[in-house]
Formats: structure tokens, sequence, C-alpha cells
């Protein structure tokens, strides 16, 4: 870089004079920042200064300069949330002593329920029966989107089931009574092999082959299974009894798992909500589990 010191000149091209600066053959010219831009600049530091004076800005000992307006992201957050409670507790308000028939013919409320339904939903149902209540027959729970209801798919009863649980406790309780048939010595191995392969074939009705130990399933099934499955398998809503003549299984319909659990039968267990959620939060529950596709 050139001496600055007597450098300066007038550039023959652009006719501005020089700094002085020049780098391997390049001079600098001696251009001033346009008088728009700086005026921009000194309006903004104008700004700045009228900013940190009016909102928080400033770090202290203790925290931070409030500002002349006291505004804070903390106030604003709680004004907001205090706003949406508002509402909330407007829309309960009218929820209060409705039925849930009534909640779902009026439109307002009844979008206000199943959202509300959807948040409790993945904060307290979804670990069992999955984000999308898919459920998961591995594991015995059910599926919440299909039309296959253990105890009924009706908003009432979806309540209910909610609000007592299955084999929780509760006075009330929804309870399965499924005996161990093979545990237990209430068959021989002989015959669960055959009541399996009857089992698993009701699905096809009149399609299914006829053999011996179909014939021989099908007898066991009449003595044994038909008071709670139904004569044809079609289940019972009272008892809670599965039905057996589709393709939807809650622990599994292929032939080992259908042995295992004539076996040993499946207690399955679901909580009492009624004492873990205020009623409001049960029914908007129900109102969503009914909204998922499977709900009579």
């Amino acid at each position: 870089m050139a001496d600055a010191g007597n450098k300066k000149e007038i550039d023959r091209v652009s006719g501005v004079e020089t700094t002085g600066h020049e780098w391997d053959g390049l001079k600098e010219l001696n251009n001033p920042a346009p008088r728009w831009w700086r005026w921009v600049f000194l309006v903004c530091c104008i700004w700045a200064v009228g900013y940190w004076i009016v909102y928080p800005a400033w770090p202290t000992l203790s925290g931070h300069t409030e500002g002349k307006f006291g505004w804070t992201q903390h106030r604003q957050l709680k004004e907001s949330q205090g706003e949406i409670t508002a509402r909330r507790a407007a829309y309960l308000g009218r929820m209060k002593g409705m039925s849930l028939a009534d909640i779902r013919h009026s439109p307002e409320l009844y979008e206000f329920a199943r959202a509300g339904g959807a948040v409790s939903f993945k904060e307290n149902c979804a670990a069992c029966h999955g984000t999308g209540a898919q459920g998961n027959d591995v594991r015995g729970y059910p599926n919440l989107n299909d039309d296959d209801w253990l105890w009924g798919g009706d908003l009432d009863a979806i309540y209910k089931t909610i609000r007592v649980g299955v084999n929780s406790g509760h006075d009330e309780q929804r309870g399965t009574q499924m005996p161990s048939f093979g545990r237990d010595g209430l068959l021989t191995p002989a015959q669960i092999d055959d009541v399996t392969q009857y089992v698993t074939e009701l699905h096809k009705g009149d399609a299914a082959p006829v053999t011996e130990a179909r014939t021989r399933g099908a007898a066991v099934f009449a003595d044994n299974c038909a008071a709670c499955h139904g004569k044809s398998g079609e289940g019972s809503i009272e008892m809670g009894a599965p039905r057996l003549n589709d393709e939807i299984w809650l622990w599994g319909g292929d032939a080992a798992s259908v042995h295992n659990t004539v076996t040993n039968a499946h207690l399955g267990v679901m909580p009492t909500w009624e004492n873990r959620l205020d009623d409001d939060t049960v029914k908007m529950l129900a109102i969503y589990v009914h909204s998922l596709g499977g709900g009579k």
C-alpha cells in the first residue's frame, strides 16, 4: 500500500479526488456515503435510543431494564393465556348440563370439544392406543378408528368406558371374565387345537372348508364360547366379548395368537379416568374418540 501522505490527486476518469490510498496500482476514490443513507443511519440511531427507553433492553445485575411501557414477553404471554382461558371457560360454561348428543349437534361446541379431546388424548391415551388411535394388537390395546367395539361405540358407551375403565377396580367398571381354558384345564390340548382352527376360519363363513377338526371345533365353541361370543362369533357388547367372525383382532388373529388366547386368556386393563380427569375432559375425550370414524 502506498503512503497516503501526499498522494491525493484527481482521478482522470471519474474526476473524483482520491484518498491517497493505493493497492497494487489501484487507487481509492474519496466517495462519501450518499446523503439518504446517512439520514437513514441517523434515524435508526435515534430510533434505537427511543427503543432502549421504551422497551426492556439493557441487562442489569437483577435482570434487565423494564422500559417506560413495562412490556415483557412474560406479561404478553400471560395476557394471551388469560384470554384463551376466558374463552375456554365460556365454552365449558355452555357445555355444563348438556348431554353428549346435544353437544354433538351444536357445531361450535362440537368443534371445541373435539379439539380439546384431541389434546387430552395425546396427553393421556396415546401411550397405549397410539397417537393416531390405531391401537396395538401385540399388547392388546384396541384400535379406536374401526367399527369394532367391545363395550359399545355410541357416545354414551364411550363416555362410560373412559370414566369407569376396564377391570380398573371402579365400582361400575367394565369387566371381562374369559377363562383360561388351557391353563385351568377346562379344555384338552386337542380341543384347543380344534377350536383354534374353527375360530381362525370364522370370518370365512360358508366358504370355510368343512373338515373333521373344524366340526369338532364348532362343537367345542358351541359348548364353551358361544354363551359370550355368540352362536356365530358375533360378540356381545353387553358382556364385552369381542366379535370373532371378522378380521379385527385385539390380541392377534393368527393361529398361534388365538391358541395362546384360548389357553391363557387375556385380562385387559384400562384405568378409570373419573378421578384423574374432570368430567368436562372425559366428555371431550368421548366426543373426540367417537369422531375418529368408528363411532356409532
